[in-house]
């Protein structure tokens, strides 16, 4: 069985599953990748502490976010349940001495279907979402770390979010033209800091990258990398998606191996 990378996705809202180019990019990126047996998500819309094991079985989606058109609501993604991962997961944390719980009614929301829409659109691979336990770098790059031996075993494992994120400049930069210097400069600080396998950097973003306060005024969507990136160290880096959205939000993922 070959050795999984772990990924970290640029995941956007509902609305870039009418984004034909997207999709067809991430279509594209899913067949560069040995097909996993199972995949894992950390999502930046599930913080739960301590780290928490989502429905191991087919459930609803969650569909969490509000005044989007009426279809959004009616998106599917009945990808099969994951028991066995789910018991893998929590016998690895625990080993880590890592506190790890049960939610067994949450549904997968759209942190994880929406990217998956895009690379496994037929939902036939198993899929298990786990929480972000905080927002301190440490930790969740330690779950991160402990969660590895996963990748041997055949599991996709995704961190699920934005390396930059403001909402509050989506009318400021509607599109994804005329990006201001101060995130393109935030954009290539995270470029070489992932590229380098910088991890003390990443881990004190927070004080080292320049306009961290601009580009991200919450930190849910920039922390799953640390996981993605725990997950896969010294592993070779490579990004398959760059350029910005709109809000001046970086558009980047990253293939870790």
């Amino acid at each position: 069985m070959s050795t999984m990378p772990s990924l970290f996705i640029a995941h956007g809202s509902p609305f870039q599953l009418e984004d034909k180019p997207w999709l067809a990019a991430m279509h594209a990126w899913a067949q560069t990748l040995p097909r996993p047996k199972e995949i894992l998500v950390l999502s930046a819309h599930w913080e739960a502490a301590p780290t928490t094991i989502g429905a191991i079985k087919t459930i609803p989606l969650i569909y969490d976010f509000y005044g989007f058109p009426a279809h959004m609501y009616r998106t599917q993604y009945a990808s099969p349940g994951a028991p066995a991962l789910a018991d893998r997961v929590q016998a690895l944390l625990t080993a880590a001495k890592q506190p790890v719980a049960r939610a067994p009614e949450r549904g997968l929301d759209h942190g994880v279907y929406v990217p998956l829409l895009g690379m496994y659109p037929h939902a036939d691979i198993p899929v298990l979402q786990v929480s972000l336990p905080s927002m301190d770098a440490a930790e969740v790059y330690g779950v991160g770390q402990a969660l590895a031996p996963l990748r041997n075993e055949g599991v996709l494992i995704v961190g699920s979010g934005f390396l930059s994120h403001n909402l509050r400049l989506l009318r400021e930069y509607p599109t994804g033209q005329h990006v201001p210097p101060w995130a393109v400069e935030f954009d290539n600080w995270c470029a070489e800091a992932i590229a380098n396998h910088n991890i003390p950097a990443l881990l004190d973003y927070r004080n080292q990258a320049p306009h961290v306060g601009k580009a991200l005024p919450t930190h849910e969507h920039f922390v799953p990398v640390l996981a993605a990136i725990g997950a896969a160290e010294k592993a070779a880096v490579t990004f398959p998606i760059t350029g910005f959205g709109p809000g001046a939000m970086t558009m980047r993922s990253v293939q870790f191996g």
